[in-house]
């Protein structure tokens, strides 16, 4: 079983990243069940390992987190859904890729229930969607992933635009791409609250990783491991 937890507080993301860390070294040694945490951040920007330099436009808007997890610079905030995910990949057949997929298709499924149709493609990470700009069509990413394993077991993980600040996006290059925008659910003209979301969230991760089982909300004031 995993534990599915959500804060209805902002989490510093410091914070977050410890008791995430906490959390995996527990499942490690089997004193704790994998974990998925719905949280939101405060408005800040986070670096993974390929992150450029030159793609941090606007360095003094928002704090900047130096992370271990995959990929380049990204947004999270207040609107966003972010969905750490932390599973025992030692019991899940240790394939990353597969794992990478999963994740995919978790994201798509969950915009197939809110009646959005999301894709990837093979040259950018991530979940994309197709949108018209005056008349003309053109492809921005709604949802990002970005992983990282410790002794086989997953943490970091996703994240899904519901209705966040789309300005916030303009002080960096996400994901190093230039060619392509970001959008959000809300941009889109779809008016889910959150709580739809979660629920939509926690019925495709079922569907694909197994079931769940609520653990204690977790909060900005307390570590739970």
């Amino acid at each position: 079983m995993v534990e599915w937890c959500v804060s209805k507080d902002l989490v510093p993301y410091n914070q977050a990243v410890a008791m995430m860390e906490a959390r995996v070294a527990a499942i490690h040694k089997g004193e704790a069940f994998e974990q998925v945490w719905l949280l939101e951040h405060p408005p800040l920007y986070s670096a993974g390992t390929s992150a450029n330099p030159k793609d941090l436009k606007d360095p003094d808007r928002f704090p900047v987190y130096p992370t271990g997890r995959g990929g380049q610079y990204t947004y999270h905030g207040p609107g966003q859904r972010v969905a750490y995910v932390m599973l025992d990949l030692s019991r899940r057949g240790r394939d990353v890729r597969a794992f990478v997929r999963a994740l995919e298709a978790w994201i798509i499924l969950t915009l197939a229930d809110l009646g959005v149709t999301g894709d990837v493609r093979d040259d950018r990470i991530g979940v994309w969607v197709e949108s018209q700009d005056n008349g003309r069509s053109r492809e921005d990413k709604i949802a990002a992933i970005g992983i990282r394993l410790r002794r086989w077991v997953s943490f970091h993980g996703i994240s899904l635009n519901v209705n966040p600040d789309l300005s916030h996006f303009d002080g960096i290059v996400p994901c190093g791409i230039t060619e392509h925008g970001v959008t959000s659910l809300e941009h889109l003209g779809i008016q889910y609250s959150m709580k739809n979301v979660d629920e939509a969230l926690r019925h495709q991760f079922e569907h694909i990783f197994g079931k769940t089982l609520y653990g204690n909300s977790l909060s900005n004031r307390k570590i739970i491991i």
